[in-house]
């Protein structure tokens, strides 16, 4: 039976596989190609790819003297060492004669190295970005364009969520998407460093791309970026991270999570963790994050978020929790305008791409690691660019999309009939299993 799953799935990337090392070759052709996040004939509107063309490059940085939690012991409590992040970056492009917004991704399955059970597996994708394509200049300084910095799961990769990630970029975003290190399916470590590194590794990334951005640096994004209209993206671990750097402090039973006391450094109270807040982030959008079912925040730590958050969760959310977890969370906010988009019968894979062929071909849990056993994910993708492109519109951007956001709730049950209550950008009729809520700011 999973064979045959796995081929179903598996046409798309059967129909255009290239050989490992083809992801450097962003001019080749891919006649007939289907890509993760292309608009199924139901998409709502906002799903539709954006104006700009895409390129896409890999970036690795290193950031030194940072703590090295999983070798902390009683008699070597700081250890240091430097984390090497490795990002994608996509952006706006300017292609060259003869090249195509095409790349393969190669990514790895598994949950860890040295798991027998689970090994990594790597498999390859494609991607509708141009590899190394030059980009396309913004033009005056408030032309440049708003960044979006995307954080995975755990375990998961940079690449999880690239039909959202590409969709942004033509729509005139820098996307930045990390590879957490010991927090990817390739090195998953000890849970301790994704708690403590998510949101030093998100403030890191964000110092980082501002210093590229600034004219004269010498990278390729320089005068390209506006770090100032910055959004924070992050699903499960990487949404505990974002709401973390936003404002959200950590409770002191929390902090006991990791022997030491070194997750201080994100309670709180604690001046430190408050003289870091990073008045560049305006948005944050936060799939399925993890934390309030495990206590992670009391309501005081909460509280303290200030920047707009868009929520997007499953009611059936066995990983984050719902009602306890993420809906806990909805509420919690209380100083941000805040909006939750739920999938009715949804678990906790309402953020990543489908699953791939491999993963398929793996066996179960691979499967499930991207999945949603009631919804098609591909439909997911597209309801999903939809609402974080009207979101980080509003918020980053200043765009006349509110409309979008503004909706009446869906019937919830009884007799099927006409549309009680058409959403506006859906398809007659397609409006159904959702449902989309706003609290504004105290």
């Amino acid at each position: 039976m999973m064979k045959a799953v796995g081929a179903v799935l598996g046409v798309m990337i059967a129909a255009c596989a290239l050989p490992i090392g083809a992801q450097t070759m962003g001019q080749v052709a891919a006649p007939s190609v289907d890509y993760y996040g292309d608009a199924r004939p139901d998409a709502p509107e906002l799903a539709a790819r954006g104006n700009f063309q895409v390129g896409v490059r890999t970036q690795v940085m290193e950031h030194p003297d940072q703590l090295d939690i999983l070798n902390a012991t009683p008699t070597n409590p700081n250890p240091r060492y430097t984390r090497k992040l490795t990002l994608e970056v996509w952006y706006p492009a300017s292609l060259a004669a003869g090249e195509r917004e095409h790349t393969v991704y190669t990514d790895v399955l598994g949950s860890g190295p040295g798991n027998a059970a689970r090994p990594n597996t790597p498999f390859q994708f494609p991607g509708r970005a141009a590899r190394d394509a030059a980009p396309r200049p913004a033009g005056t300084a408030s032309a440049r364009y708003p960044l979006v910095i995307v954080s995975h799961g755990y375990p998961g990769s940079r690449l999880q969520m690239s039909y959202l990630t590409e969709n942004l970029a033509s729509k005139g975003y820098v996307v930045v998407a990390i590879d957490h290190p010991e927090s990817t399916r390739a090195d998953k470590a000890g849970f301790p460093s994704t708690l403590l590194n998510r949101p030093l590794d998100d403030l890191f990334v964000l110092a980082t791309v501002a210093a590229w951005a600034q004219p004269g640096s010498g990278h390729f994004l320089a005068g390209q970026v506006d770090a100032d209209r910055t959004a924070l993206l992050g699903y499960s671990m990487g949404g505990y991270g974002a709401l973390n750097t936003i404002g959200a402090g950590i409770s002191a039973a929390a902090v006991a999570f990791v022997p030491g006391g070194s997750l201080a450094v994100h309670q709180h109270g604690n001046p430190a963790f408050e003289a870091r807040r990073d008045r560049r982030i305006k948005a944050a959008v936060a799939f399925a994050p993890w934390g309030g079912a495990n206590k992670m925040w009391d309501d005081a730590g909460l509280a303290g978020v200030r920047a707009p958050v868009l929520f997007i969760a499953g009611d059936q959310d066995d990983i984050s929790g719902y009602e306890e977890g993420v809906r806990r969370l909805f509420r919690g906010v209380v100083h941000a305008d805040r909006y939750l988009l739920t999938y009715r019968g949804a678990r906790h894979n309402v953020a990543p791409n489908p699953p791939p062929r491999a993963a398929a071909a793996a066996g179960l849990e691979d499967f499930m690691a991207y999945a949603e056993p009631a919804w098609d994910s591909r439909r997911i993708n597209n309801i999903n660019q939809h609402f974080v492109t009207a979101f980080l519109g509003v918020t980053l951007k200043g765009q006349p999309l509110q409309a979008y956001l503004d909706l009446p709730p869906l019937p919830s049950g009884g007799a099927a009939g006409a549309d009680a209550a058409p959403w506006k950008g859906f398809p007659k009729r397609s409006a159904v299993g959702l449902d989309l809520e706003h609290l504004p700011a105290r």
